[in-house]
């Protein structure tokens, strides 16, 4: 009987820690790393294998939900709060008021399904030393699949002259990635790991993820990503020294705003466009703003409801464009998370996202400091957080089904909210990680 109990306690931890493992590789690496941008269609690229992520996806919520179900209800019973509720809640009517709702449905579908296994994530591992030894995992493999593309596939892994829409990007490192801005944000990210990693006591592999992932990073040419990476750093350093509760929230907020007026906000206001004329840097960030025209003229027209989830960009809204206009039926989104979910969702749904993903954060943030769970684990959830609301000025990926970034944000937001309701499992007097546990 002892037998047969300690045989399926062992596949339960094989299990939990397949599930982990398996579920942010595939949402990093995907099941077609390394895409041949010389491709004419990039948005077919990837189609062939749409079917097999929806169902890949489908089978691994299904397994951390099942997993999760026994040991940590309370974790996912606190999910059921009026925030997550009302946005899930407008997501579901967005999808019906759609133009396309095939379109939505099928995106949403997918969504959905990364959202239930995201938030389960941080509820598999039973301790915080399972959770660094997963995470170490994880990056050292996503690093090591780059890093061997640079070497054995450097067509696929840098970017090429002979790219099919962005030649003047050659020589710029992307590694399994579909563009040198994920790969820059993924990085930056990854170096926040690595530096946890350090903090818990494992430095030999830590320091082996944060000087890899910050190598790319900078052979990435991702210049957002890179200053965000920094300012992140720097403002989480501050925060954590600060004691007003206020004054964290102006803290980590400014910059934000700061980061909106001078982009989105140069289309609305001629005096903030030309204060920006004035300053010594390309605000538009390589000519973004007949983009975020375009969208803002689009969304006065349905701010309420906007066009439904995910169904504007490449959809049926586009359509009998005005001559000179027509580059905007390839547009993918408008390099603004913000703006996308207006169109999306409207109005409402935007609100909603910023309650949710914005500012409930910080709430849970603030209130870690006070309930005995404060440490590098805290922090390194924040940081990945900071820079995803300050990364959707400049890119879109909120709600974008199985992106990685979007996948490794929510990670954060939902590891903010348990912590901020629930101890972890390792005492603080436990001793730290080590390199050979």
């Amino acid at each position: 009987m002892l037998a047969r109990q300690v045989g399926r306690w062992r596949l339960t931890d094989a299990l939990r820690c397949t599930a982990f493992v398996a579920t942010f590789l595939l949402a990093w690496i995907t099941l077609q790393p390394f895409p041949d941008l010389g491709e004419v269609d990039l948005r077919n690229v990837t189609m062939g294998n749409e079917t097999v992520t929806y169902a890949a996806f489908g089978c691994l919520a299904l397994l951390t939900v099942g997993l999760t179900l026994r040991d940590n209800m309370a974790g996912l019973r606190s999910l059921l709060v009026p925030g997550l509720m009302l946005f899930a809640a407008w997501m579901v009517i967005s999808v019906l008021l759609s133009l396309d709702i095939g379109t939505s449905l099928r995106r949403f579908t997918l969504t959905a399904c990364v959202i239930t296994i995201t938030a389960t994530m941080i509820l598999l591992p039973k301790s915080e030393s399972e959770l660094v030894r997963w995470l170490a995992t994880i990056t050292l493999v996503t690093l090591l699949v780059c890093y061997l593309g640079l070497f054995l596939a450097p067509y696929f892994s840098i970017h090429q002259a002979t790219d099919a829409q962005e030649p003047h990007l050659a020589g710029d490192w992307r590694g399994a990635f579909g563009h040198k801005n994920a790969a820059a944000a993924m990085m930056a990210i990854i170096s926040y790991i690595g530096i946890y990693i350090i903090r818990r006591g494992a430095f030999v592999s830590g320091i082996a993820i944060a000087g890899l992932a910050t190598l790319f990073l900078f052979y990435s040419g991702g210049k957002s990503s890179l200053a965000l990476w920094v300012v992140v750093l720097a403002t989480s350093g501050f925060v954590a020294i600060i004691r007003s509760p206020a004054m964290k929230a102006v803290t980590c907020f400014a910059p934000l705003l700061i980061i909106n007026l001078l982009s989105v906000g140069t289309v609305v206001s001629d005096k903030l466009a030309n204060f920006v004329d004035a300053l010594p840097l390309d605000s538009t960030f390589t000519g973004r703003t007949d983009i975020w025209t375009f969208a803002l003229s689009s969304l006065s027209q349905r701010l309420v409801t906007g066009y439904g989830f995910a169904a504007f960009w490449g959809g049926k809204a586009i359509r009998d464009l005005p001559e000179g206009m027509e580059w905007a039926t390839t547009a993918s989104h408008s390099h603004n998370g913000y703006l996308d979910t207006a169109l999306a969702m409207g109005v409402p749904g935007l609100v909603l996202l910023i309650a949710v993903l914005v500012i409930a954060p910080l709430r849970n943030f603030e209130a870690i400091q006070h309930n005995g769970n404060r440490g590098p684990l805290a922090t390194m959830l924040f940081q990945i957080w900071l820079f995803g609301i300050y990364l959707s000025s400049m890119e879109s990926f909120f709600l974008d089904r199985a992106d990685s970034i979007w996948f490794t944000f929510l990670f954060a937001v939902f590891g903010l909210h348990y912590l901020a309701r629930f101890p972890t499992q390792d005492a603080p007097d436990r001793p730290p990680v080590s390199d050979q546990s």
